[in-house]
Protein backbone atom coordinates (compact mmCIF):
# COMPACT_ATOMS: atom_id res chain seq x y z
CA UNK A 1 0.00 0.00 0.00
CA UNK A 2 1.33 3.60 -1.14
CA UNK A 3 0.71 6.51 1.49
CA UNK A 4 0.93 10.13 1.11
CA UNK A 5 0.71 13.38 2.58
CA UNK A 6 -2.06 15.49 1.46
CA UNK A 7 -2.88 18.72 2.27
CA UNK A 8 -4.61 21.92 1.28
CA UNK A 9 -5.96 25.44 2.08
CA UNK A 10 -9.10 26.41 1.35
CA UNK A 11 -9.87 28.88 -0.75
CA UNK A 12 -13.84 29.29 -1.16
CA UNK A 13 -15.64 27.63 2.19
CA UNK A 14 -18.15 26.02 0.56
CA UNK A 15 -20.85 23.54 2.06
CA UNK A 16 -19.45 20.24 1.13
CA UNK A 17 -16.20 20.70 -0.08
CA UNK A 18 -15.26 18.06 2.43
CA UNK A 19 -17.37 15.67 0.91
CA UNK A 20 -16.46 16.31 -2.94
CA UNK A 21 -13.11 15.58 -2.03
CA UNK A 22 -14.00 12.56 -0.27
CA UNK A 23 -16.27 11.16 -2.83
CA UNK A 24 -13.79 11.84 -5.25
CA UNK A 25 -10.79 9.55 -3.65
CA UNK A 26 -13.75 6.91 -3.12
CA UNK A 27 -14.49 6.58 -7.16
CA UNK A 28 -10.70 6.54 -7.45
CA UNK A 29 -10.56 3.39 -4.48
CA UNK A 30 -8.18 5.82 -2.42
CA UNK A 31 -8.74 5.39 1.36
CA UNK A 32 -8.26 7.77 3.96
CA UNK A 33 -6.49 6.84 7.05
CA UNK A 34 -6.36 10.05 9.06
CA UNK A 35 -8.05 13.71 8.33
CA UNK A 36 -7.62 16.78 10.50
CA UNK A 37 -7.81 20.48 10.56
CA UNK A 38 -3.31 22.04 10.48
CA UNK A 39 -2.27 25.36 11.73
CA UNK A 40 -6.04 26.24 11.90
CA UNK A 41 -6.15 27.44 7.82
CA UNK A 42 -5.40 24.31 6.83
CA UNK A 43 -6.68 20.52 5.84
CA UNK A 44 -4.42 17.54 5.67
CA UNK A 45 -4.84 14.22 4.93
CA UNK A 46 -3.14 10.90 5.05
CA UNK A 47 -3.95 8.84 2.57
CA UNK A 48 -3.49 5.07 0.86
CA UNK A 49 -3.87 3.31 -2.69
CA UNK A 50 -2.59 -0.03 -3.72
CA UNK A 51 -1.51 1.46 -6.71
CA UNK A 52 0.78 4.77 -6.91
CA UNK A 53 -1.22 5.49 -10.19
CA UNK A 54 -4.59 5.96 -8.34
CA UNK A 55 -2.48 8.81 -6.43
CA UNK A 56 -1.12 10.32 -9.26
CA UNK A 57 -4.94 10.47 -11.21
CA UNK A 58 -6.16 12.16 -7.39
CA UNK A 59 -3.40 14.39 -7.42
CA UNK A 60 -3.83 15.20 -11.36
CA UNK A 61 -7.48 16.22 -10.67
CA UNK A 62 -7.24 18.09 -7.54
CA UNK A 63 -4.56 20.50 -8.40
CA UNK A 64 -7.32 21.80 -10.85
CA UNK A 65 -10.09 22.62 -8.15
CA UNK A 66 -10.43 26.17 -7.83
CA UNK A 67 -11.72 26.00 -4.15
CA UNK A 68 -8.37 24.97 -2.60
CA UNK A 69 -5.14 25.34 -3.10
CA UNK A 70 -2.43 22.16 -2.87
CA UNK A 71 -0.17 23.07 -0.32
CA UNK A 72 1.79 19.92 0.53
CA UNK A 73 1.27 15.92 -1.52
CA UNK A 74 4.19 14.30 -0.83
CA UNK A 75 5.22 10.48 1.14
CA UNK A 76 4.78 11.42 4.96
CA UNK A 77 7.06 12.38 7.01
CA UNK A 78 7.49 12.05 10.71
CA UNK A 79 6.20 16.21 10.70
CA UNK A 80 3.86 15.18 8.29
CA UNK A 81 2.04 12.54 10.41
CA UNK A 82 2.49 14.69 14.00
CA UNK A 83 0.68 17.40 12.05
CA UNK A 84 -2.33 14.99 11.52
CA UNK A 85 -2.53 13.79 15.04
CA UNK A 86 -2.15 16.96 16.67
CA UNK A 87 -3.58 19.55 14.41
CA UNK A 88 -0.14 21.93 13.77
CA UNK A 89 2.97 21.37 12.72
CA UNK A 90 6.44 21.48 15.09
CA UNK A 91 8.55 24.35 14.87
CA UNK A 92 11.72 24.40 13.24
CA UNK A 93 14.57 26.96 12.54
CA UNK A 94 14.05 26.23 8.70
CA UNK A 95 13.05 23.29 6.45
CA UNK A 96 16.14 22.17 6.10
CA UNK A 97 17.41 22.52 9.98
CA UNK A 98 17.88 19.61 12.49
CA UNK A 99 16.97 22.19 15.38
CA UNK A 100 13.10 21.48 16.30
CA UNK A 101 11.55 23.72 18.72
CA UNK A 102 9.24 22.91 21.80
CA UNK A 103 7.79 25.10 24.67
CA UNK A 104 6.82 23.29 28.13
CA UNK A 105 2.67 23.72 27.01
CA UNK A 106 3.92 21.28 24.12
CA UNK A 107 5.41 18.20 26.16
CA UNK A 108 2.61 15.94 24.41
CA UNK A 109 3.66 16.51 21.10
CA UNK A 110 7.09 16.37 22.15
CA UNK A 111 7.40 12.86 23.36
CA UNK A 112 4.90 12.08 20.62
CA UNK A 113 7.88 13.23 18.45
CA UNK A 114 10.79 11.63 20.15
CA UNK A 115 8.43 8.72 20.36
CA UNK A 116 8.86 8.54 16.69
CA UNK A 117 12.27 8.93 16.42
CA UNK A 118 12.85 6.43 18.72
CA UNK A 119 11.00 3.55 16.92
CA UNK A 120 13.38 4.16 13.92
CA UNK A 121 16.15 1.67 13.69
CA UNK A 122 19.67 1.74 13.74
CA UNK A 123 21.91 5.15 15.02
CA UNK A 124 20.37 8.25 16.49
CA UNK A 125 21.78 10.73 18.04
CA UNK A 126 19.66 13.49 19.35
CA UNK A 127 20.72 16.32 21.70
CA UNK A 128 18.03 17.97 23.99
CA UNK A 129 18.86 22.08 24.97
CA UNK A 130 16.62 23.70 27.89
CA UNK A 131 16.59 25.19 31.52
CA UNK A 132 16.57 23.21 34.10
CA UNK A 133 13.46 22.05 35.65
CA UNK A 134 11.91 22.72 31.89
CA UNK A 135 11.33 18.63 31.12
CA UNK A 136 14.27 17.38 30.03
CA UNK A 137 14.47 14.19 31.37
CA UNK A 138 11.15 13.16 32.24
CA UNK A 139 10.56 13.90 27.64
CA UNK A 140 12.75 11.45 26.84
CA UNK A 141 11.45 9.14 29.62
CA UNK A 142 7.67 9.60 28.26
CA UNK A 143 9.02 8.82 24.82
CA UNK A 144 10.87 5.38 25.55
CA UNK A 145 7.75 4.50 27.23
CA UNK A 146 5.61 5.37 23.96
CA UNK A 147 8.29 3.69 21.78
CA UNK A 148 8.36 0.60 23.50
CA UNK A 149 12.20 1.85 24.40
CA UNK A 150 13.98 0.37 27.58
CA UNK A 151 15.50 3.64 28.78
CA UNK A 152 19.33 3.65 30.59
CA UNK A 153 21.26 6.76 32.27
CA UNK A 154 24.37 6.45 31.29
CA UNK A 155 25.29 9.92 33.43
CA UNK A 156 22.33 11.82 34.75
CA UNK A 157 21.07 14.22 38.17
CA UNK A 158 17.78 13.00 38.01
CA UNK A 159 17.91 11.73 41.78
CA UNK A 160 21.16 12.33 42.19
CA UNK A 161 24.56 12.31 40.39
CA UNK A 162 24.64 9.25 38.57
CA UNK A 163 28.18 8.04 36.13
CA UNK A 164 27.59 4.73 34.84
CA UNK A 165 31.41 2.58 34.37
CA UNK A 166 29.96 -0.05 32.89
CA UNK A 167 27.04 -1.90 31.54
CA UNK A 168 25.62 -5.31 32.02
CA UNK A 169 23.99 -8.40 29.95
CA UNK A 170 20.94 -7.05 27.87
CA UNK A 171 21.56 -3.50 28.85
CA UNK A 172 23.66 -3.35 25.58
CA UNK A 173 20.70 -4.19 23.59
CA UNK A 174 19.46 -2.37 20.51
CA UNK A 175 16.19 -1.58 22.14
CA UNK A 176 17.61 0.39 24.58
CA UNK A 177 17.49 4.36 24.94
CA UNK A 178 21.01 5.31 26.16
CA UNK A 179 20.68 9.08 27.99
CA UNK A 180 23.53 11.37 28.90
CA UNK A 181 24.00 14.43 30.78
CA UNK A 182 26.63 16.55 29.11
CA UNK A 183 27.14 18.57 31.51
CA UNK A 184 27.69 15.45 34.19
CA UNK A 185 29.85 13.59 31.49
CA UNK A 186 32.43 16.45 30.76
CA UNK A 187 32.73 16.83 34.27
CA UNK A 188 33.64 13.39 35.10
CA UNK A 189 37.12 12.33 35.95
CA UNK A 190 35.86 8.82 36.00
CA UNK A 191 38.21 7.23 32.63
CA UNK A 192 35.72 4.21 32.86
CA UNK A 193 32.46 5.98 32.61
CA UNK A 194 34.72 8.21 29.59
CA UNK A 195 35.26 4.95 28.21
CA UNK A 196 31.73 3.41 28.58
CA UNK A 197 30.65 6.70 26.78
CA UNK A 198 32.95 6.70 23.67
CA UNK A 199 32.12 3.20 23.68
CA UNK A 200 28.27 3.51 23.30
CA UNK A 201 28.36 5.89 20.61
CA UNK A 202 29.92 4.45 18.21
CA UNK A 203 26.83 1.51 18.88
CA UNK A 204 24.07 1.29 16.17
CA UNK A 205 21.85 2.58 19.16
CA UNK A 206 19.61 5.54 20.47
CA UNK A 207 21.52 8.21 22.38
CA UNK A 208 19.63 11.26 23.73
CA UNK A 209 22.42 13.96 25.23
CA UNK A 210 20.93 16.62 27.63
CA UNK A 211 23.08 19.70 26.93
CA UNK A 212 24.58 19.14 23.83
CA UNK A 213 26.16 21.72 23.35
CA UNK A 214 28.40 21.24 26.62
CA UNK A 215 29.40 17.40 26.08
CA UNK A 216 30.87 18.66 22.79
CA UNK A 217 33.31 21.00 24.51
CA UNK A 218 36.66 19.80 25.04
CA UNK A 219 35.47 16.45 23.24
CA UNK A 220 36.32 14.54 19.97
CA UNK A 221 32.43 14.97 18.87
CA UNK A 222 30.72 18.25 17.15
CA UNK A 223 26.80 19.46 16.85
CA UNK A 224 27.82 18.27 13.50
CA UNK A 225 27.38 14.42 14.61
CA UNK A 226 23.83 15.03 16.07
CA UNK A 227 21.34 13.59 13.94
CA UNK A 228 18.10 15.86 15.70
CA UNK A 229 18.70 18.90 17.97
CA UNK A 230 15.34 19.53 20.15
CA UNK A 231 15.33 22.78 21.96
CA UNK A 232 12.59 23.06 25.08
CA UNK A 233 11.49 26.13 26.98
CA UNK A 234 9.46 27.27 29.45
CA UNK A 235 7.98 30.31 27.01
CA UNK A 236 8.89 30.72 23.18
CA UNK A 237 11.26 34.01 24.15
CA UNK A 238 12.93 32.16 27.07
CA UNK A 239 17.08 32.11 26.38
CA UNK A 240 18.79 28.60 26.95
CA UNK A 241 21.94 29.70 28.71
CA UNK A 242 24.81 27.62 30.34
CA UNK A 243 25.58 30.60 33.11
CA UNK A 244 23.49 28.39 35.98
CA UNK A 245 25.24 25.97 35.01
CA UNK A 246 28.70 27.14 34.99
CA UNK A 247 28.30 28.50 38.27
CA UNK A 248 27.48 25.10 39.54
CA UNK A 249 30.58 23.46 38.31
CA UNK A 250 32.33 26.67 39.99
CA UNK A 251 30.64 25.46 43.31
CA UNK A 252 31.24 21.75 42.73
CA UNK A 253 27.17 20.88 42.13
CA UNK A 254 25.18 19.85 39.28
CA UNK A 255 22.19 20.82 37.98
CA UNK A 256 19.02 18.80 38.98
CA UNK A 257 16.39 18.22 36.62
CA UNK A 258 13.92 17.23 39.49
CA UNK A 259 14.80 19.94 42.10
CA UNK A 260 17.65 19.67 45.04
CA UNK A 261 19.02 16.21 44.57
CA UNK A 262 22.54 17.08 43.37
CA UNK A 263 23.60 17.11 47.40
CA UNK A 264 23.11 13.37 48.46
CA UNK A 265 26.29 12.44 46.36
CA UNK A 266 27.87 10.63 43.76
CA UNK A 267 26.51 7.08 42.73
CA UNK A 268 28.79 5.03 40.76
CA UNK A 269 28.28 1.68 39.01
Amino acid sequence: MNEWYFEYEIQVNRPGLLGDIASLLGMLRVNIVTINGVDLVRRGMLIRAEKAEQIERFRNIVSTMEMIRVTKFRKPTTRDRLAIRHGRYIQREGDETKTFRFVRDELGILVDFMAELFKKEGHKLIGVRGMPRVGKTESIVAASVCANKKWLFLSSTMIKQTVRQKLHGDEYGGNNVFIIDGAVTRRSPDERHQQLVREMMQQPSIKVVEHPDIFVQHSEYTLEDFDYIIELRHHPEEEITYQILEKHEQQNDFFNESGGFGGFGDFNF
